[in-house]
């Protein structure tokens, strides 16, 4: 997984000439100290690095070329110690191809009563130099986030750190791959989606590989590699004692190993960040994907069944945000209800793919019919997810721009034992209730496939959606189905305007 901290957000600040060089030093020295404040800040998890003062139109124009091109650079942190006349920033900003956070703070937390002069004023004009800022980027329409409050408070630092983290995901989209192993589901509407749309608004490409190719990779492996692939499950997991060598299974596991070297072989030979395949389109396997795309997931490549290659994106993402944070992201879906008044609960699972970063204990190698396919049983990973706060993403094509739904809800812990359901599943309640839940996400016309997130919330998703530039739905415990419908809506009739 990708290692946050070798990814910069650079802190920049804006002044002028006007005030002479003493000032301007002084400011400089108090933007190193809020940049290096920041950057040891453990709720910001990349590297926040100081930048000289910007001061006339060259200068900003400049940074922010170099900003544009810097590999490692994420987003600006932007933030006017002084007055920095905004005509100087139109442009620079026409330019900018990075997300921005406009900070909102100033040195001093307090006003200094006793000893306050105008020197003092002239220096510390944060309060109107970041108004003057905010209206040209307002009147750019420069989409921003905007943290308010002293550079050293926990909740600055926090909230710089979710935007951060939102960044990362966007940077991470930005020239990234994605595999399609056969085509679409037949007949599936909502894992369709328009690629060269998704492209030009997201960054990233989405092809079809033919099973053939992954075929030939699988079938020309050295079988000393696929041992130590099983030596490795051995290691780690639980394997079924018919799964084992000697076991009257055992040829399963061999062809599993194969699938899982074979994939990875192909992913990182062709710079892949994630994959779909679909169970129709598999010719010339013996079996169905099963442990392999578990773990790989498990390893960072986002993944989403049944050629849905916008969710393999989203999981991608969802999983470069949450880099470092206790808990996982993980492709998911909705399978079945428990409908009860007292205790309503949806059970969420795949066929065979469910995350293994999941995992409340340790998972079990198992093989069972899928009843699905028409392939060899397949061998999987089993087991349960533990309960908690977590949320489920969507991101679908609605014609004339994505959607992003989602919908906050409440891990449960299994209440009861499954032991005729072969595969690794997680029980959840959705907010704000049941009904409500479930209502606005048909409503809103998310998907079945979704990314189960334990450790992001609807401020990082918020923040990701704002910078992809796409409508934004969340569904939560203060969530009303008749005012969820007229915000829909209302987006309908924007959506058609600024189009």
């Amino acid at each position: 997984m990708i290692n946050l901290k070798t990814l910069e957000v650079w802190f920049v600040t804006g002044s002028q000439h006007l005030y002479g060089e003493e000032t301007l030093q002084q400011v400089a020295d108090h933007s190193q100290q809020i940049a290096a404040g920041l950057n040891a800040a453990s709720d910001i998890p990349v590297s926040v690095v100081f930048k000289p003062t910007v001061k006339s139109t060259d200068e900003i124009y400049t940074l922010i070329q170099q900003a544009n091109v810097a590999e490692n650079c994420i987003g600006l942190i932007t933030w006017m110690h002084t007055f920095s006349p905004a005509k100087m920033w139109i442009r620079g900003l026409s330019i900018l191809k990075k997300p921005v956070l406009h900070l909102h703070t100033q040195f001093n937390s307090q006003i200094p009563w006793s000893s306050i002069d105008m020197d003092f004023m002239n220096l510390n004009q944060s309060a109107h130099g970041d108004r003057e800022f905010g209206f040209i980027m307002s009147r750019l329409r420069l989409r921003r986030k905007v943290v308010v409050g002293h550079w050293q408070e926990a909740e600055v630092a926090r909230e710089i750190g979710v935007w951060t983290r939102a960044a990362a995901g966007w940077h991470d989209w930005q020239g990234a791959k994605f595999a399609r192993f056969g085509d679409n589901m037949r007949f599936v509407a909502v894992t369709e989606g328009d690629k060269v749309e998704a492209e030009l608004q997201f960054g990233f490409s989405v092809n079809t590989y033919g099973i053939g190719d992954l075929v030939a990779v699988i079938n020309s492996l050295d079988p000393a590699v696929v041992d130590r692939q099983i030596t490795e499950y051995l290691d780690i997991y639980d394997v079924a004692a018919g799964l084992q060598k000697g076991g009257e299974q055992h040829q399963s596991l061999i062809e599993a190993a194969k699938i899982e070297v074979g994939l990875r072989n192909f992913l990182q030979d062709g710079g892949f960040k994630g994959f779909s395949d679909t169970f129709e389109d598999l010719h010339g396997m013996v079996q169905l994907p099963g442990i392999g795309v578990q773990r790989l997931m498990a390893e960072g490549y986002g993944f989403a069944g049944e050629g849905d290659w916008k969710t393999a994106a989203l999981v991608r993402a969802m999983k470069v945000m949450g880099s470092g944070l206790p808990g996982g992201n993980a492709f998911m879906e909705d399978y079945t209800y428990h409908f009860d008044a007292q205790n309503s609960l949806v059970l969420g699972s795949h066929m065979l793919e469910v995350d293994p970063i999941l995992a409340s204990g340790k998972p079990k190698v198992e093989v069972h019919p899928l009843g699905i396919g028409g392939k060899a049983d397949p061998v999987r990973l089993v087991f349960n997810v533990s309960g908690g706060a977590a949320l489920n993403a969507s991101i679908v094509d609605m014609g004339n721009r994505f959607r992003m739904i989602v919908n906050e809800v409440e891990g449960v812990e299994p209440v009861n034992d499954l032991p005729k359901l072969p595969v690794a599943r997680v029980l959840w309640k959705p907010y704000p209730d049941m009904k409500t839940g479930c209502a606005a996400w048909i409503q809103a016309g998310g998907a079945h496939h979704t990314c189960y997130s334990q450790n992001l919330t609807d401020e990082h998703l918020h923040a990701f959606a704002e910078m992809a530039g796409i409508e934004y739905l969340l569904i939560g415990k203060e969530t009303k189905l008749r005012e969820f419908q007229k915000e829909i809506a209302w987006n309908d009739a924007y959506y058609k305007i600024s189009k």
